[in-house]
């Protein structure tokens, strides 16, 4: 029999339209009280619900979190002031002895009250709304990268080989020439839009660009431009609401930008998922488990079976491999680390593996308050050290290398 630990506790199945509310409280004599009701899920019926908990003087809250239902009903409760927990649906799933047919808000309450349940990490209000602007502006940027190879596809169909040309469909070069098609300009007008280093590719652009454009061609390609900078312009608004929003946590920003890899928008859109405090996620290593970017740990008979990441934060998780991306090209430890895992990892593990590490050194970053000193670990001539005997001898035993001469007793 699992003792009590919490006296007086309730539990919430959160629905969009119903709320669900089961209270548990442990009497003097040792019987346990039970009460459900349901309420609905308006700023009057919230406050129904507080009311309802304080006068049973509930000491916990518990609710899933699923889906955006919970976060008015979590916003409420902390207005209140009541003790509110929201825990991971898939943790309430592995506890086992729900034999009988009980609703979800009674067995909530059940495990709280058994302290078997721990709160999950819940932002603070500023944090949210800047997680939303900065989810939608990943988002868009999605749309955008979307919209160019729309582009890319129209050019083709026309016969118009650009994008073979230029390095990025989207610049200012690209885009005059895309203009100048859509106006129909002549040939030697839009050759002479090239810019920089594209100047030295006249005579490959003038045969890229010659080929005539239907009608409807030109409407699609003028529809896909005025969307494209809709998109740009709206990417920029959502620049501007971020980085307003900076000068609440100045110190960790600025931090986080000496970081390879990390710019402005990338420092505050970290911030907006993981905040600024990490005594919440206590180590490294559990940010990094939050976050779903710690390797796998499953074995079975001494035999490891799979390192495959486990769920988690996937915003962040995207932020943190584009990121890597970009470390990955920087004079830094992440180089070499990237150059010595990619040969017998590949790519995108190798991207995974520097987005783990990059998220240690963001904990450790904010954890002490001090600006990021690149050790310069040659993390490729570690590796070569240590793997260098053991290639030698696979060398020798296949024939590529002599075998060594025994010298004589």
């Amino acid at each position: 029999m699992i003792e009590a630990i919490v006296k007086r506790c309730a539990g919430l199945d959160v629905h969009k339209m119903v709320v669900v509310a089961t209270v548990l409280i442990e009497q003097v004599d040792g019987c346990l009280y039970q009460e459900s009701r349901e309420f609905g899920t308006f700023r009057s019926d919230r406050q129904a619900l507080c009311d309802w908990l304080k006068t049973h003087q509930v000491e916990v809250v518990v609710m899933e979190s699923t889906g955006n239902y919970w976060k008015s009903i979590y916003a409420a409760l902390e207005s209140a002031q009541l003790c509110a927990y929201v825990v991971n649906a898939h943790h309430v799933k592995q506890v086992p002895g729900r034999k009988t047919d009980l609703n979800d808000s009674q067995w909530l309450a059940s495990l709280a009250r058994c302290g078997l349940l721990k709160p999950s990490f819940v932002a603070p209000v500023d944090l949210q709304q800047l997680r939303l602007i900065g989810r939608y502006r990943m988002r868009v940027q999605g749309t955008l990268a979307s919209e160019k190879n729309r582009l890319h596809k129209v050019l083709d169909d026309a016969g118009i080989r650009l994008g073979g040309v230029v390095s990025d469909i989207g610049g200012v070069s690209a885009q005059a020439m895309v203009s100048g098609l859509i106006a129909g300009q002549p040939l030697s007008v839009l050759v002479d839009q090239a810019r920089g280093r594209l100047k030295a590719k006249r005579d490959v652009l003038r045969q890229a660009l010659d080929e005539p454009l239907s009608d409807r061609h030109r409407f699609l390609l003028r529809e896909l431009q005025a969307h494209l900078q809709f998109l740009e312009q709206q990417i920029q608004a959502l620049d501007e609401q971020l980085l307003g929003a900076m000068p609440l946590y100045q110190t960790a920003w600025q931090l986080l930008q000496t970081i390879p890899g990390i710019d402005a928008i990338s420092a505050a859109m970290i911030i907006a998922e993981i905040g600024v405090a990490m005594e919440r996620f206590g180590s490294a290593e559990r940010l990094a488990s939050w976050a779903g970017l710690c390797p796998g740990n499953s074995e079975s008979a001494g035999k490891r079976l799979s390192g495959r990441c486990r769920k988690g934060n996937r915003q962040l998780r995207q932020l943190l491999c584009e990121s890597a991306h970009a470390a990955s090209k920087t004079n830094s430890q992440f180089k070499s680390k990237y150059r010595a895992l990619v040969i017998r990892r590949g790519r995108k593990r190798s991207i995974a593996a520097l987005a783990h590490k990059l998220l240690r050194v963001i904990f450790s970053v904010l954890n002490t308050q001090q600006p990021y000193r690149d050790p310069d670990i040659d993390y490729e001539a570690l590796i070569i050290a240590k793997n260098a005997p053991r290639w030698l001898k696979a060398l020798q035993k296949y024939g590529y290398l002599p075998q060594p001469e025994r010298t004589a007793t």
